[in-house]
């Protein structure tokens, strides 16, 4: 696995990949933070196109990533995964709407679940997922950084 850190404007974030793509766009604190493992090597280059495609997306000028991704769990949570892919920049769906896209409605619950092990931050926009009442609920970085990416993306918040 190859990493580096990168300084973003929601804080430090983790860049990991390895020949399969990226594995990991992970926040230094939060519900689930990752460190490198043993064995990780510090290899900016390596992911010097994520890197980039992340800042363009802060600075607003980058609405769809076109990165090689590889992110690694159980059959239903890379199933979730692939939805957050769907859900458009600028665009919130509900976690009942989500379940609902992958044909799961009753697992409303199971979809929380993994969405909040989605291990591709920002780039799998776990932050686009809201409750049915529009509220902001969970996000591993913090509601103030779902807020934030919400807001960079010009959602309108009630």
């Amino acid at each position: 696995m190859k990493y580096r850190w990168i300084d973003s404007p929601v804080g430090p974030l983790l860049l990991a990949a390895d020949g399969g793509g990226l594995r990991y766009v992970a926040f230094a604190e939060g519900k689930h933070p990752v460190a490198p493992g043993p064995g990780w090597e510090e290899d900016a280059a390596f992911v010097e196109e994520p890197a980039r495609q992340l800042q363009a997306y802060f600075e607003g000028q980058l609405k769809e990533f076109d990165l090689k991704l590889n992110p690694v769990g159980t059959p239903f949570q890379e199933q979730v995964w692939k939805a957050l892919a769907e859900i458009p920049y600028g665009h919130t769906v509900s976690y009942l709407e989500l379940a609902r896209s992958i044909g799961r409605p009753a697992a409303c619950r199971a979809v929380g679940a993994a969405n909040g092990l989605n291990p591709l931050s920002i780039v799998l926009p776990c932050h686009r997922v809201i409750g049915s009442d529009g509220s902001l609920t969970g996000y591993g970085g913090g509601l103030h950084i779902k807020e934030a990416l919400l807001r960079l993306e010009g959602c309108r918040l009630f």
